[in-house]
């Protein structure tokens, strides 16, 4: 019978070769570190949403109400530049957004960090904050995604609000860590 069929030391040979690397699989830590990556991964998906909601919002307003520069009227009025400016800053701040949650720290899988740090608990509570950012995420891609530039701009106040909540939740979650 060959070697590749002895199931007891290959077995052995792949779980202290798991152990080795600092990686155990059947962990609900791993699990955990998985689904706090996951979860933010969703949560920079749906930011890239309302950014594209409000990039288009953007260039649809620019479209319709700056007119072509002529010699009677070389410049828009500036009104309507600054509107097409607010939606810019605004698809930037929600960029800037989805920057910072993919680049979220999460727990180091070191011995330091288990011997200090209860890293289930730690992790646990990680993704209970994450689950806030993604439904903060989703009701700030709500109010841009598929709406009109105007709706937008009437609802800037909410929508920079809904930022402000995503940047406080990102500030409590680094701080939790710290």
């Amino acid at each position: 019978m060959s070697r590749f069929y002895e199931v007891g030391p290959l077995a052995q040979v792949g779980i202290n070769l798991f152990y080795g690397y600092g990686y155990n699989f059947y962990r609900q830590e791993n699990q955990l570190r998985a689904d706090d990556q996951r979860v933010r991964q969703m949560a920079c998906s749906l930011l890239a949403r309302a950014r594209a909601g409000v990039d288009e919002a953007e260039n649809q307003y620019r479209r319709e109400n700056i007119p072509t520069p002529s010699r009677a009227n070389p410049f828009p009025d500036p009104a309507i530049v600054a509107n097409a400016l607010a939606l810019e800053r605004l698809a930037r701040e929600v960029g800037t957004l989805e920057g910072q949650i993919r680049h979220q720290p999460v727990p180091e899988n070191d011995r330091m960090t288990q011997r200090y740090r209860q890293e289930g608990a730690t992790l646990a509570t990680l993704a209970d904050k994450d689950a806030v950012l993604v439904g903060q995420a989703d009701l700030l891609r709500s109010m841009v995604e598929g709406v009109a530039p105007d709706a937008i701009l009437a609802n800037k106040r909410e929508i920079q609000d809904g930022i402000a909540a995503i940047t406080t939740t990102l500030r409590d979650r680094q701080t939790f860590l710290l």
